[in-house]
């Protein structure tokens, strides 16, 4: 099995210094049932590959303790597909550069470089798709193809192997950690025992990530060989610490905002932007809902026909629930609503065709370096009729008294806009026209404190 990471650009002779490998020299370790090598397929000045090739011995495999002893014997894919031997492999290669550390290019740590990493086959039973949907939600870029049987007969079933590719701006650590923990989510088996000890693995491997994936309950229960108490002890891990910093730091932002009570004037003018236009808005995602408080007023207009609300968070989804009392409701009211888990990073079918999509207070909280894969995944997948975005204006800043200079609102904002900058993403989506308006007491130097986009597609005729 063989896994390669290209770095293009000026950095690509770091990426020696980086993994900590000569590109010069050939690194070879014995592993549990087979051997791993470390080589350089090319080493140029603006682009650099180095090769990790893992060796398994069938017959070992076959003749071993444990899990990997009841896998087919002798013959079999274990030598060829990317597995959980490959990320043993990954972490036994590269500890160092998994764990953020690098003597000679320290600065280059946390920088993130052009990657891009090929896996050149991993049997994946549930297809192509769901690479796309581990991997789409963390900012990449993925290419991926199943090979058949045989080319000449395709109507024969396929070998359920798929060579796959993932580029983006990502640090070393970043994608080295991310194919870590899902190659063997994608291979769905590991070849030894799993414990106590994978999840504290899962826990730290997927800090700053996994919490707010929206596919992180089918990553822990495969990590986790689908042991429930095990899973549970992770998500409970990952969601309370993200809750936790979450809830403070939406307590900070409100009590920073109270003066001009910008939440309730912040929901108005969104459901006032709804309601308006012709032929009327039936069909709403309110994209990024928490813990329900649109939801809860999008319910009581009965012009709205089907509402959804969509969240990463399954316990935010929760609290919604409780929140807009679906339990209490008449049952035409319950049919109305729908409460999904999922996330803005990735090509939801569950979504085409609705009429509007609503996102307050959702877009400061995505990385920048994922916000065009979120204007292609809006504008050019789902292509709602109308898109209503409220967003903080970074100019208003100064006039918080309370808040230094520098300082964004809230402690998971990724960044906070200018006017000038939402003009210019709203921009970039094609097929749409946009208009703005300001949300909150207008200050005749710094605008509004929250600035609200609403963009209609075009006419297609």
């Amino acid at each position: 099995m063989l896994v390669l990471l290209t770095c293009e650009g000026p950095h690509a002779p770091d990426l020696g210094y980086l993994l900590h490998k000569n590109p010069a020299s050939l690194h070879e370790r014995e592993i549990g049932h087979g051997k791993l090598t470390v080589f350089y397929t090319e080493n140029e000045p603006a682009r650099a590959t180095v090769a990790l090739l893992v060796e398994i011995d069938p017959i070992a495999l076959a003749r071993g303790e444990g899990r990997a002893a009841s896998l087919e014997q002798y013959v079999n894919d274990r030598p060829y597909v990317a597995s959980s031997f490959t990320s043993v492999a990954l972490r036994d290669a590269f500890s160092t550069a998994l764990s953020g550390r690098s003597k000679e290019r320290p600065e280059l740590v946390s920088k993130p470089l052009p990657l891009r990493a090929r896996i050149p086959a991993i049997a994946v039973a549930s297809g192509v798709s769901l690479i796309e949907r581990l991997f789409a939600p963390l900012g990449y870029e993925v290419r991926a193809t199943a090979h058949p049987l045989d080319a000449a007969f395709p109507s024969w079933r396929g070998t359920g192997a798929i060579s796959f590719e993932i580029s983006g701006e990502k640090t070393v650590q970043e994608i080295l950690t991310h194919l870590y923990v899902l190659l063997p989510v994608l291979d769905d088996d590991k070849h030894y025992f799993v414990g106590d000890d994978e999840v504290r693995k899962l826990v730290d491997h997927g800090e700053g990530w996994l919490a707010a994936h929206p596919e992180k309950e089918l990553i822990a229960r495969r990590y986790l060989a689908y042991q429930r108490p095990l899973v549970t002890a992770a998500l409970s891990q990952l969601t309370v610490g993200q809750e936790e910093k979450d809830e403070e730091a939406q307590a900070q932002e409100d009590v920073l905002e109270e003066k001009v009570r910008l939440s309730d004037q912040r929901l108005e003018a969104v459901l006032a932007a709804l309601r308006e236009g012709a032929p009327p808005i039936k069909r709403i995602v309110d994209m990024g809902c928490g813990e329900g408080r649109l939801l809860r007023l999008l319910v009581e207009e009965r012009a709205f026909e089907e509402i959804a609300g969509v969240d990463v968070s399954s316990l935010s989804l929760e609290r919604a629930e409780k929140r807009l009392h679906l339990d209490r409701r008449p049952q035409a009211v319950r049919e109305r609503v729908k409460l999904l888990q999922g996330s803005l990073l990735y090509d939801d079918k569950r979504l085409h065709g609705w009429d509007a999509l609503a996102l307050v207070e959702v877009i400061e909280h995505i990385d920048a370096d994922r916000l065009d894969v979120v204007r292609k995944v809006v504008f050019e997948r789902l292509r709602p009729r109308r898109v209503v975005l409220t967003t903080p204006n970074a100019e208003f800043n100064v006039r918080f008294e309370t808040l230094p200079a520098g300082k964004l609102r809230h402690a998971d904002h990724r960044f906070e806009w200018t006017r000038a900058e939402l003009r210019e993403w709203c921009a970039g989506a094609r097929g749409y026209r946009a208009r703005f308006v300001d949300v909150g007491p207008s200050d005749p130097e710094v605008g509004s404190p929250t600035q609200m986009a609403i963009l209609d597609r075009e006419s297609e005729t």
